[in-house]
């Protein structure tokens, strides 16, 4: 590929373009390619670095700071949630683990009946899902592949008859090496990277790595292009950039197309911009086995247990649960203890296994812009949510315990300790509260939300502002709710839906 770096440019530059996406991740790509084989003219802006997999070290403390917002520690204002982004020529789709999920069918239905969304139901959708699962090789991951942390979830799943099974990724040529948080050194992800970007240049498209979106620009209800800066590679400012576009897509992420929205002083009569902000907020459960486990190695995530997940509004049951085991150091931050009795911990990570609940949120949280510009969060779990997370935290200690562990803990401050499943009947889990146990997000969604009323939602069904034409959505702000599952695919499929919008549009 021939992308170009800021990092190699300097002085003023001057751009005209039919469009320029900000962002190529899962939403930026598939808008850059469906734009660039209509015919028009298009740029993406990539505020991170242009990596290959001979780039990908595997190692956490090389890249965590190049594949990783804020180097991996982004986090809400009160610190009490890590909310975890990627950067770079393929986004989140570069560090992700590969997990396909199309949107529910009745999430789809929830967003038509009760937040405006039309053309957009599950009839609407389904072959364009078809479209980016066959585009991205998407496949059921065989039991075969499985290894003891997910197995550890399948026996427990299994002995309590709980509702559980298989889940699908996009990778072809796996070595099963475990790293796909760190990137993938064999090129075995079929993502934005491989397979997206190379087929936008293929048709056109030209792509700039290191610059920074400052601005949006728009006159008279108009889009009218973007102002952004080129990075060097320590970050500094080494070029400025104009952008001429009728088009502008923004494809930052939940959190970065928002803060670009308030940046740009978008119209928002409504107060809707950066509003109701979904995570997935999640923490999670390790379990001692007497065998090694070696849950480091292998596919990270190839079962789900959904026994606890319910798409209805307001419902007691709303825990998606799925493996999480982490790399060492990852792993060191994480478990509770100091000196030697973290050193005792840490010498039994060959045999532990790792579960983490993830909540189907319904809190309402918000991003803004601090007085550097930068994108700030606000998320405070509500009770209900906090509920949610608790049952979540307690259903992975029972399904560790049902698949064979002699002991389980849950990191929480002061560490919770459990040597039978009969504790948990009685376990209080008041340690669910601001930093009682470490949270992580990884699926910012909603803060550019997409309906028919402008009252509730910035963006039309179309994915267009309501008040700024040729201004387009493409990314996880789309989303009216939480998804309740891995959002990629969903990210990947509105992009490709919403794409026919924007041609025309463009040639409007």
């Amino acid at each position: 590929m021939t992308i170009i770096r800021g990092r190699d440019l300097e002085g003023e530059i001057a751009i005209e373009c039919d469009a320029c996406v900000i962002g190529t991740g899962a939403g930026g790509g598939m808008a850059l390619r469906e734009l660039a084989r209509a015919g028009l003219k298009v740029v993406a802006l990539e505020e991170g670095g242009y990596h290959t997999p001979a780039d990908f070290t595997q190692r956490e403390d090389e890249m965590l700071p190049l594949l990783f917002q804020d180097s991996g520690g982004r986090m809400t204002r009160d610190l009490a949630i890590r909310v975890l982004q990627g950067r770079g020529v393929g986004g989140s789709t570069i560090h992700n683990t590969n997990l396909c999920k199309r949107t529910p069918d009745e999430i789809l239905d929830l967003w038509r009946d009760r937040y405006a969304v039309s053309d957009a139901g599950p009839a609407e959708m389904v072959k364009d899902f078809e479209k980016v699962e066959g585009d991205l090789s998407v496949t059921e991951i065989p039991a075969a592949l499985r290894n003891p942390n997910n197995e550890a979830l399948h026996v427990g799943a299994r002995e309590l008859g709980w509702k559980a099974g298989p889940l699908k990724h996009n990778r072809v040529g796996c070595q099963m090496s475990g790293f796909c948080e760190l990137g993938c050194a064999y090129d075995a992800k079929q993502n934005s990277l491989k397979v997206l970007i190379p087929q936008a240049e293929a048709a056109g498209a030209t792509v700039y790595a290191d610059v920074e979106a400052l601005r949006v620009t728009h006159e008279n209800g108009s889009v009218t292009g973007v102002v952004a800066v080129a990075h060097d590679a320590a970050g500094g400012p080494r070029a400025w950039i104009h952008v001429k576009a009728r088009i502008v897509v923004l494809a930052a992420s939940a959190v970065g197309s928002a803060a670009l929205a308030i940046k740009s002083d978008l119209p928002d009569p409504f107060r809707q911009i950066g509003q109701k902000l979904r995570i997935h907020p999640g923490a999670v459960v390790a379990g001692r086995f007497e065998r090694t486990m070696n849950s480091e190695a292998g596919i990270p995530q190839s079962y789900e247990c959904t026994e606890h997940l319910s798409f209805e509004e307001g419902s007691d049951a709303r825990v998606w649960i799925v493996p999480a085991f982490a790399h060492p150091i990852g792993t060191a931050s994480m478990l509770p203890g100091f000196g030697k009795e973290h050193m005792r911990a840490m010498r039994s990570y060959g045999n532990l296994a790792v579960l983490t609940a993830m909540v189907h949120d319904e809190t309402a949280g918000r991003v803004s812009v601090d007085s550097d510009g930068r994108p700030a969060i606000d998320y405070v779990m509500n009770d209900a949510d906090r509920a949610q997370l608790a049952k979540g935290l307690v259903a992975c200690a029972r399904l560790l315990f049902a698949g064979g562990a002699a002991e389980v803990v849950i990191p929480a401050i002061p560490a919770v300790r459990l040597k039978s499943a009969s504790e948990l009947d009685s376990l209080k889990t008041d340690f669910v509260r601001p930093h009682g146990v470490p949270i992580t997000a990884v699926h910012p969604m909603g803060t550019l939300r997409m309906g028919d009323d402008p009252r509730r939602a910035v963006v039309k069904s179309t994915g267009e502002h309501h008040f700024i034409k040729g201004l387009f959505v493409a990314d996880g702000s789309l989303f009216p709710t939480s998804l309740g599952g891995p959002p990629q695919i969903s990210i990947y499929t509105f992009a490709l839906h919403l794409s026919k919008h924007i041609v025309d549009r463009a040639r409007s």
